[in-house]
């Protein structure tokens, strides 16, 4: 899963490439723990590309009660599963990052006291999870969809986020595209060549940390 993400670097990052029109208001300073429950940054596509704030945490439109919010998505099962289904035909966002974390498991547990990894893409480059967005009232939220993992996160983690390549960006955001069997190709995991592991501190564990300290490498 991706419980854990960053955004270290200023809002104008892609953006132009990705075709999103940059409110005047909107602001979003780096971060460098972002958990689940927060306001991300993500971009969509209706009549138009935009780039707005959406909750980590997904509240499909018939909950009852708001609380049952899942942060990530089975790409396998997310065109059958009644969480997910419609979402995954009408509405998926790119959620922006340059980095995320993940916690070594074993026997699906995660291994006490182990120091979490830091990976990254192209040496820290900002990249996009594959996500999808639900409105219920007011509230917009995502997911992050998830796939297998690669050879290098297969050591510490079963799953891992689906990161699009910037070539997929225009046929994921499509909103004419509503055959979630045509858009399968894009879940395979990012090839291991392309992402770099970091070991960190434990200091991320608490969602109140922030700063550089959270990336920081951990001393041997």
């Amino acid at each position: 899963m991706c419980g854990r993400f960053t955004l270290r670097q200023r809002l104008n990052l892609r953006l132009q490439e990705l075709g999103a029109e940059l409110q005047s208001e909107f602001d979003y300073p780096p971060r460098y723990n972002i958990c689940p429950m927060t306001n991300i940054p993500v971009i969509r596509q209706t009549d138009k590309r935009e780039l707005l704030k959406m909750q980590w945490s997904f509240v499909p439109s018939w909950s009852k009660d708001g609380k049952f919010a899942p942060i990530n998505a089975v790409s396998e099962t997310v065109a059958t599963n009644n969480l997910f289904r419609n979402a995954i035909k009408k509405r998926r966002c790119l959620v922006l990052a340059d980095g995320f974390y993940e916690w070594q498991k074993s026997g699906g547990k995660k291994v006490k006291g182990d120091a979490p990894w830091l990976f990254e893409v192209g040496g820290g480059k900002p990249f996009a999870f594959a996500g999808i967005w639900e409105r219920w009232g007011e509230l917009e939220s995502c997911a992050i969809l998830t796939t297998g993992p690669n050879e290098l996160m297969a050591p510490i983690h079963n799953r891992l986020p689906v990161i699009l390549s910037p070539n997929d960006y225009g046929a994921w955001l499509d909103p004419t595209m509503n055959d979630p069997a045509k858009l399968t190709y894009l879940y395979e995991p990012l090839t291991a060549s392309e992402m770099t592991m970091t070991r960190v501190s434990n200091y991320v564990n608490s969602v109140k940390n922030q700063g550089e300290k959270c990336v920081e490498p951990l001393a041997e």
